[in-house]
């Protein structure tokens, strides 16, 4: 299929899709697809790159530098995960593809994505280059599928701290981990995320310091490795000085019992 490109080991095969925002649009696992397919919605499938921001924005408004920025608005009245999902990536090596920042994101800079398949996992890695100063947070967003043949999803995942949200935006508090369903960023993690579906399992890791998990779906479960909370523009910006960059690791591992 145009702007479709596809790696294969000898047991997976992912299939990324360069039109349709650089995503990760299927990963097979021993001949069973782990990932949501095709959707209408951009934000609800595959397993797409957030930059030049992850989460929400609130009301699409921040101010940086002095300067008030408005962003339309994509999910409410929010601003979500960037718009590298949702734009055209162009393939500039053999597993390497990127994205030039563009209108509305107010700053110049551009990112790349790189993904390794290897026998037992896949590693995707991302870098932004910044041209303008600018707050960056990065980040994936994996639809996983809740049922896979017969078997149910279960998540084992573990945390001391979460951020207090209202409407989806931090309110500046964290507190103790309460129980699900859930669409909550966490920190401090004790114990990493794993997925099992009943004898295939799979680890995710990252280089991330917060990761996002929402499992409120019946059909699907993400868990969102990222750089920086929701809002991270309005409340404590990571920023990349211009000329500087800023790299995320993101590795799925799998293996069958």
């Amino acid at each position: 299929m145009t702007g479709r490109f596809e790696l294969r080991s000898d047991t997976a095969r992912a299939t990324i899709d360069l039109e349709r925002g650089g995503r990760l649009a299927s990963l097979e696992i021993r001949g069973t697809e782990v990932l949501v397919g095709e959707a209408d919605d951009p934000l609800q499938w595959g397993c797409y790159p957030m930059v030049p921001f992850a989460g929400r924005i609130d009301g699409g408004e921040f101010d940086f530098d002095g300067v008030h920025h408005r962003l339309p608005p994509n999910l409410g009245r929010h601003a979500i995960h960037g718009y590298g999902f949702d734009s055209p990536w162009t393939r500039v090596g053999s597993d390497t593809f990127e994205w030039e920042f563009t209108h509305p994101w107010p700053f110049r800079g551009r990112a790349r994505q790189r993904f390794t398949l290897e026998p037992r996992s896949l590693h995707l890695e991302m870098t932004v280059d910044a041209d303008d100063r600018q707050p960056v947070t990065v980040g994936w967003h994996p639809w996983f599928r809740r049922r896979v043949g017969t078997d149910d999803a279960e998540l084992t995942f573990a945390a001391s701290s979460v951020y207090e949200l209202s409407d989806g935006i931090p309110t500046g508090e964290l507190v103790a981990p309460g129980a699900g369903p859930s669409d909550d960023c966490f920190i401090d993690v004790t114990r990493g995320p794993r997925l099992r579906w009943g004898g295939l399992a799979i680890d995710l890791r990252s280089t991330a310091d917060h990761w996002v998990v929402y499992d409120r779906p019946d059909h699907a479960l993400c868990i969102e490795p990222q750089s920086g909370p929701p809002d991270h523009v309005n409340s404590n910006p990571r920023v990349i000085e211009a000329g500087a960059s800023t790299r995320l690791d993101f590795t799925i591992d799998w293996s069958s019992s």
